[in-house]
């Protein structure tokens, strides 16, 4: 991969790490609630996610699955069903205190990683990224020396980033109906995000 072509290829992943979606909102709540180390295990399912979906894109399966309308349609309803769960979910408890099964390391990380798995952005994200930045002559192995690490660490900084954000809320001397509505709008969020995906699953 040229100089030029990593340039483009980080702005492309940047832009595509950095645009909220549902890992953001995930992050932000989190850290808000539970504070900034309890998030960074959701970076690290993140990441997890992103070392999965590099390797699906590099042996073409994020390429059958985006080419199959039906496959794919059937990944963005359960992805819709399931942040409208959390979405609902989020905002009947929002007033109440954080259950401790909630709050443990281990169901932090599988909620943030099927939130990131079933999130059809990140399909198409990587199969923009390999149909676009790929060079065909050069073994696709050899080139993803440079599109791994430039991807990995463009991710775990916006998600970092996000979780800042979300420990900065939760610092704040927010009274406690203040706290109660900012969960709220955090819950509305994936809800908006599943009834969007729903309609765009059509």
């Amino acid at each position: 991969m040229t100089i030029s072509a990593w340039l483009i290829f980080a702005t492309f992943w940047a832009v595509f790490v950095t645009t909220p979606g549902p890992n953001a909102v995930n992050c932000v709540s989190v850290a808000m609630t539970r504070g900034f180390q309890k998030a960074v295990i959701c970076v690290l399912a993140i990441l997890t996610q992103a070392c999965l979906f590099l390797a699906l894109s590099a042996y073409g399966v994020t390429a059958l699955l985006a080419a199959s309308p039906t496959a794919f349609a059937v990944a963005k309803w359960l992805g819709a069903g399931f942040l409208i769960y959390l979405g609902i979910k989020g905002w009947i408890t929002a007033g109440r205190d954080i259950p401790a099964t909630e709050r443990d390391g281990r169901n932090i990380y599988i909620k943030a990683l099927l939130i990131a798995t079933i999130n059809p952005k990140s399909v198409a994200g990587y199969f923009a990224a390999f149909t676009q930045f790929i060079q065909p002559d050069i073994p696709v192995l050899q080139q993803m020396w440079v599109i791994v690490p430039t991807a990995l660490t463009l991710t775990s900084l916006s998600y970092l980033g996000y979780c800042a954000i979300g420990a900065g809320l939760g610092r704040m001397a927010l009274t406690a109906i203040m706290n109660i509505w900012l969960r709220r709008i955090l819950s509305g969020c994936f809800v908006i995000y599943g009834i969007l995906l729903g309609a765009f699953a059509r």
